[in-house]
């Protein structure tokens, strides 16, 4: 059997532990026996420390450096419960009597007001500007680069942390610091009571849909029309004036206001020639380009609008547009990071809201495409078969129509689908050519300078001015870089004005970019360029593919084919990206025509 030696431990009756061994103690006296350990920690110091702790790293004698280094929580109250000056025997420890003969020497030069040069308003500035930062960057330090001040703001130069703020700096579109530059708009018609919603599209999900039906053989065709038959020709065109081309920025042309021509913007189901074809069975889907243009590019549409569609018994449907709506009036900025807002203070005249700028723009586009032609020598104007179906010569009162040749022509989309669409061409390019052209003008919005907000941070319109691209200053120089702001800012007016062109058959395809002749003044403008481009080529810079538009018009058709007959109504969410499909009662909308009709004929009695 072996022994066991029980090892020495040293009585201590003050407290827990080892007791300290000290001169002339007792206890010491008998910690001297053969069996005694040495303390060889005696003279170490202690430092208390949490078994929850976490290094920081290696060697990290100061618990004071652990508080700000990505510790979490927990450690930190630790710590700081502990205190911060447990570990005073690790610190650098500084000689009392160097440190009372140690004194701080300013080396800096002194400064006199008679020396002092002098500083341009400018370097002023800036000078403030750098002692407003240096200042800046002591506070920043002081409160501590993990502060919860510092956290805010730095929240707040990333546009708004947080869990609304967004993940990528916040912004315009989750929510972030620009939440009140939101335009809430209203719906262009109101969804009664006994409306019935048949169908709803998200806009995003059809563009992706379109896209992988271009790109493979999906359930809708993206081929062109196999057949385009021209049924009619309506109208007259005048020569394109080609003094136009050469009108630049330096050498404007002011933009004249045609008081003698009348415009027409029909509908289908008031087309009597379409009425005509109808009965004669040459189709059976009818509409105008313009109505036909927008559904093939509705997907780049931001602005809320509706359309009415009519099913017959016998299938043929008939796509109209209500009476009275802002579907003719073009828009302006639609498709820009900020768009024009009716609520602006800076503008009391009210020239810069939404629908003041598309009534500009409207009566901006049709006096351009009147003004580049020769009207004068009319032995160059060339007349087709039928006149003007819409001009009345008894009730002319002086008027003459626009310059417009109107073109029916029917496309075989397949699967029994004909379609008869009236086409508009505004002009001829050469005087004993066939070519013809299409007209339309881009006008320059500039917003008016708006003030500070109430925190002296510049508002959102202010801070676009500086992005923004003078027509006047690059125009000629850097024509490309205007286009392509135009468009960013109205993707789906060029999508349109360009699918109006394909659809007519058009040669060529003439822009003018018009400005105002001041900020202010919302009726001088002039003419700073002019541009021809071919339609097919300008689609392909603007990625509008035909495909997708032509698959886009089946999938309207077929989806509006499996429905029984009656009357629908197919409108944009006035803020979301849907479209959705309403069944209407057959009188709706009739009742505003009739009521209209009547004020009319009361005018008119009251008159005579």
């Amino acid at each position: 059997m072996s022994n066991f030696s029980v090892p020495f431990v040293a009585p201590n009756p003050a407290s827990w532990g080892p007791p300290k061994q000290q001169d002339g103690d007792e206890t010491a006296s008998t910690a001297s026996s053969s069996s005694a350990p040495t303390s060889k920690f005696d003279l170490l110091p202690y430092a208390p420390f949490g078994r929850s702790d976490r290094l920081g790293r290696a060697a990290d004698f100061t618990s004071r450096g652990m508080s700000h280094q990505g510790q979490d929580r927990r450690g930190y109250r630790g710590t700081m419960a502990r205190g911060n000056d447990d570990n005073q025997e690790f610190q650098y420890k500084v000689d009392a009597e160097e440190q009372s003969s140690f004194q701080l020497v300013d080396t800096s030069k002194s400064t006199s007001n008679q020396g002092r040069r002098f500083m341009t308003p400018a370097a002023r500035r800036r000078q403030h500007a750098t002692r407003l930062r240096q200042v800046n960057a002591r506070r920043q330090n002081q409160d501590g680069p993990g502060s919860s001040k510092d956290r805010f703001s730095n929240a707040n130069r990333r546009g708004g942390g947080g869990r609304g703020g967004g993940g990528r700096g916040g912004g315009y579109r989750r929510g972030g610091g620009n939440w009140q530059n939101r335009v809430d708009r209203q719906a262009s018609v109101s969804v009664q009571a006994d409306w019935k919603q048949v169908e709803e599209l998200d806009l995003v999900k059809l563009t992706k849909n379109m896209a992988m039906a271009a790109a493979s053989a999906g359930t809708v065709s993206t081929d062109a029309p196999s057949g385009v038959e021209d049924l009619l020709w309506c109208g007259f065109l005048d020569t394109y004036n080609d003094a136009y081309d050469k009108v630049t920025s330096r050498s404007p042309v002011p933009l004249k206001r045609v008081e003698t021509k009348e415009f027409y913007t029909v509908t289908t189901t008031d087309d009597p020639i379409l009425e005509d074809l109808a009965i004669n069975g040459k189709g059976n889907v009818f509409c105008t380009d313009a109505i036909l243009s927008h559904l093939m590019t509705c997907t780049r549409s931001v602005n809320p609008w509706d359309l009415v569609v009519q099913k017959l018994p016998s299938g043929m449907l008939f796509f109209d547009k209500r009476d009275n709506s802002q579907f003719d009036y073009l828009t302006v900025h639609e498709t820009a990071h900020n768009p024009p807002s009716a609520s602006n203070n800076d503008d009391p005249d009210g020239i810069n809201t939404p629908e003041r700028l598309g009534l500009e723009a409207t009566m901006i586009h049709q006096n351009f495409t009147q003004q580049i032609l020769k009207q004068k020598n009319t032995s160059d104007r060339k007349s087709f078969q039928y006149p003007n179906p819409f001009f009345d010569p008894d009730d002319s009162d002086g008027m003459e129509p626009a310059s417009v040749a109107y073109r029916y022509r029917k496309f075989d989309l397949g699967n029994d689908i004909k379609l008869v669409c009236r086409t508009e061409l505004h002009g001829k390019v050469k005087k004993n050519s066939q070519s013809y052209m299409t007209a339309f003008a881009l006008n320059e919005y500039t917003p008016l300078p708006t003030s500070s907000s109430k925190d002296g941070q510049p508002t959102q319109t202010a801070a676009s001015l500086a992005n923004m691209i003078s027509w006047r200053e690059k125009i000629d120089s850097q024509r490309g870089a205007v286009l392509a702001t135009e468009l960013k800012n109205n993707s789906f007016k060029l999508a349109k004005w360009t699918a109006q062109s394909l659809l007519a058959g058009a040669d060529q395809m003439k822009i003018g970019f018009v400005s105002r002749q001041t900020p202010k003044n919302a009726y001088d403008h002039c003419i700073l360029a002019t541009q021809f481009y071919r339609p097919k080529d300008f689609a392909t810079q603007i990625t509008l593919s035909e495909g997708t538009m032509w698959a886009m018009i089946r999938m309207f058709i077929q989806l509006l084919q499996k429905h029984p007959e009656g009357k629908y109504v197919l409108m944009r969410d006035p803020n979301k990206a849907l479209l959705r499909l309403y069944s209407v009662p057959p009188k709706t909308f009739e009742d505003e025509d009739s009521d209209e009709e009547e004020e009319g004929d009361e005018g008119d009695k009251s008159e005579e």
